[in-house]
């Protein structure tokens, strides 16, 4: 079992920056495609960014993508996105995803593990 524990969230003006951390327990963090997902008020979770277990593989969302970037320290088992250029619509709470796979997640599965979820919000 992994349990991930999210961070980094905060209240930022468009424009800025922020950088989401999640920790990830277990010893075989290294065996994990991790992604970020995230979830504005009244609408569905969808898909942000995903990298595979050796982070030499990563995919996003066409409306983050060259703004955001995902990455992974195996040896610190902790995977970042780090979000520029952030606007109102960003605004959502963020949630790290973990799914035992070689391959980058793009879609949830049952087998896979959340953290908690952490908010951004950004104001124009």
């Amino acid at each position: 079992q992994v349990q991930l524990v999210e961070s980094g969230g905060g209240l930022v003006q468009a424009g800025g920056s922020l950088r989401l951390s999640c920790a990830a327990s277990g010893r075989t963090f290294s065996s994990y495609g991790m992604a970020w997902f995230r979830q504005a008020p009244g609408k569905e979770r969808e898909f942000v960014a995903g990298i595979n277990w050796s982070g030499g593989g990563t995919y996003y969302a066409d409306s983050v993508k060259g703004r955001f970037t995902i990455s992974r320290d195996n040896a610190k088992n902790t995977v970042y996105l780090q979000m520029n250029s952030l606007k109102p619509e960003d605004t959502a709470v963020y949630y790290c995803y973990a799914q035992n796979t070689v391959m980058v997640p793009t879609t949830a599965r049952a087998t896979g593990y959340w953290g908690q979820g952490t908010q951004v919000t950004v104001s124009s």
